[in-house]
């Protein structure tokens, strides 16, 4: 609490206020009132405003669906008719990425898994495809799948190819093992891979990048599944060659923060040929606040890519310790011509996401995946 740490908050950025808040609301019952006569916009907008108080992001979408669905029908065909008819017109077809749509537009997915996930699955998913055209429903779909796994990937087998490019990225990040903020859902990889498999061409950034960032949750546990269908989509040759070998490098970045050997090998970077590192620090303490200076040289016989990162072990209470991966230079070593690359790194106090504590820390020099120099310090408090 910042009573407690002498932090002044008041300007902090709110997410929730930013999404949330009389403008956003008010667009909102606007448009609601726009397709749906008789709804009365002040009403739901002065209930929606009065409950916000305390409530975080998801819970106030909760509470956005709570006030809505008092003034609509209270069974569930008719209240998704009346939540067709109250959308929005569709985000543009032409763009073809960051366009995510308005947090505001989530409450057709809320009131669909409230009232048709049980009773009225097919007109629920009907509902779920229109919506997701105005605000990524995938979410929203994560029940469905868990609930009625067969019927709801039938749909997504279908939805894999339809003319909407929102529609189509839902069948991937829907699918993602570990989206954030969602639930879990209990697919298999062999569920999911032939999604990955038919999307990975597609020719919208937005979709790509969704096949990439699911082929890094699957990393975290499958890594050879992982490089083994980059393998296969390289030789097939149906997606540009420029944007596969984006999605590769997008779809690696946590086997290559972990040095894993095939996923650097995939993107290039050879761990069998000998490199000479040195390593050296500007000094052998720093307070927090200050930054390290890094610096290193590399050298090898023959000319060779390299991808150079280095890694920090932290003290951390207890005598425990942590490490974090940061990138330095990704360059290439000329036979006989050593490579100079230096940093300084900041170690930033005060951070809520990462606390430094006092004590020795060591730097690791990692370049294509090999551990090749070490150098340590002593943190002290800040100044």
């Amino acid at each position: 609490m910042a009573g407690n740490t002498g932090e002044d908050t008041t300007d902090r950025f709110s997410l929730k206020d930013h999404l949330f808040n009389a403008d956003s609301i008010g667009d909102l019952a606007a448009e609601i009132a726009a397709g749906l006569p008789g709804f009365d916009a002040a009403r739901f907008q002065s209930d929606v405003l009065s409950g916000f108080g305390e409530r975080e992001l998801m819970e106030r979408l909760e509470w956005m669906a709570d006030c809505l669905e008092r003034q609509l029908a209270p069974d569930f065909p008719t209240m998704a008719e009346q939540l067709q008819a109250a959308m929005p017109a569709p985000l543009d077809p032409a763009l073809r990425d960051d366009d995510f749509g308005r947090f505001i537009h989530a409450l057709p997915g809320i009131l669909a898994v409230r009232h048709g996930l049980e009773a009225h699955r097919d007109r629920a998913l009907d509902l779920l495809y229109e919506a997701t055209k105005r605000f990524s429903m995938e979410f929203y779909i994560r029940p469905f799948l868990n609930r009625w796994p067969e019927e709801t990937l039938g749909r997504l087998h279908s939805w894999a190819r339809d003319e909407n490019y929102h529609v189509r990225r839902l069948v991937s990040e829907g699918t993602r093992p570990r989206l954030p903020w969602a639930k879990s859902v209990t697919l298999g990889t062999a569920q999911r891979v032939p999604f990955l498999d038919h999307l990975h061409a597609d020719d919208t950034r937005y979709v790509t990048r969704s096949v990439a960032n699911h082929l890094n949750d699957i990393a975290k546990t499958e890594p050879d599944v992982v490089i083994g269908l980059l393998q296969d989509w390289a030789r097939a040759g149906r997606q540009d060659a420029k944007e596969l070998a984006w999605m590769t490098r997008h779809a690696l970045r946590v086997l290559v923060k972990q040095g894993h050997a095939g996923a650097l090998a995939q993107l290039g970077y050879r761990g069998d040929v000998p490199i000479r590192a040195a390593l050296t620090l500007g000094a052998d303490r720093y307070a927090i606040g200050e930054r390290v200076a890094i610096s290193c040289e590399l050298s090898a016989d023959q000319d060779l890519p390299v991808m150079v990162d280095y890694r920090i072990r932290f003290a951390r209470g207890g005598g425990k310790t942590a490490e974090k991966v940061f990138k330095l230079k990704v360059a290439e070593i000329k036979a006989g011509r050593p490579l100079s690359l230096s940093k300084a790194h900041f170690l930033k106090g005060g951070a809520t996401t990462f606390t430094l504590y006092p004590g020795p820390h060591e730097v690791v020099l990692q370049v294509n995946g090999q551990d090749l120099a070490r150098a340590t310090f002593d943190l002290t408090a800040s100044s």
